[in-house]
């Protein structure tokens, strides 16, 4: 990976986590770079990137003080989703209510235009970007 991409990646994920950029702009930036995925594991806290080149870039951002909610509510999943997209919930308080809908992590597709959720039991929701 070059530098120039890491730069990118990397202050696009400042940005986010600090609730400066909404996700739109976050999928422009990462693709402007060629970023095919990414996934967001929150019980690690980490975020690892993936290039079309087989390079990954992983960025850790902190975990969840209240912890993750053993059941997945897949009704608050999607609230939060549609705050995300229509730029009224940011980062940070997106992932809180992610966590608290009992999601675990997810994949960003951004060559396929998805996001694969996943909770604590395997339970998925899989999200359509927006046209």
């Amino acid at each position: 990976m070059n530098e120039s991409t890491r730069i990118v990646i990397q202050s696009t994920f400042e940005a986010s986590n600090k609730g400066s950029i909404h996700f739109g702009e976050v999928i422009a930036k990462l693709a402007s770079v060629q970023v095919e995925s990414y996934y967001v594991d929150y019980r690690t806290g980490r975020t690892t990137y993936y290039l079309p080149d087989g390079a990954t870039l992983d960025l850790d951002f902190e975990r969840p003080q209240e912890g993750i909610a053993e059941a997945f509510d897949g009704d608050a999943l999607r609230s939060a989703i549609l705050g995300a997209q229509q730029g009224r919930v940011m980062y940070p308080e997106f992932k809180h209510l992610s966590q608290r809908a009992g999601c675990s992590g997810y994949t960003v597709w951004i060559a396929g235009r998805h996001v694969a959720y996943a909770g604590r039991k395997g339970e998925t929701h899989i999200e359509r970007f927006p046209n």
